[in-house]
């Protein structure tokens, strides 16, 4: 069983990762405005979600979850490959949930015809 403090401490790491990554995403959105097509413009910041929201059980304890990067990461340079696989097949399964939401998005942005 997990004590009060390790579960304030947890809520505030991911409310910390939360808020990090919502400041990043909209500067890098700023910084993408330069790209000039907007299926690719929104495929960067797609890959940007997939990298970092993705997440993944943590062995050690139930119900508590990872970033799949750190946890993949981390378990890949230690070399513990069935380990940083599983994050990696996370990855997988958010990459292709998010594949098909992008492609949704320029469906509509064809029919729509505008930004």
């Amino acid at each position: 069983m997990i004590d009060a403090d390790a579960q304030l401490a947890y809520g505030i790491f991911w409310t910390a990762y939360a808020v990090g990554f919502v400041v990043f995403f909209f500067m890098m959105k700023r910084f993408f405005r330069f790209v000039p097509t907007y299926g690719l413009r929104t495929l960067l910041l797609a890959a940007l979600v997939v990298l970092f929201l993705t997440p993944v059980e943590s062995p050690e304890v139930s119900d508590w979850w990872i970033p799949a990067w750190v946890y993949g990461g981390y378990e890949a340079i230690l070399g513990d490959a069935a380990s940083a696989g599983r994050a990696f097949f996370n990855f997988g399964i958010a990459g292709l949930s998010m594949l098909l939401i992008w492609v949704l998005d320029l469906v509509r942005y064809r029919l729509v015809g505008r930004e």
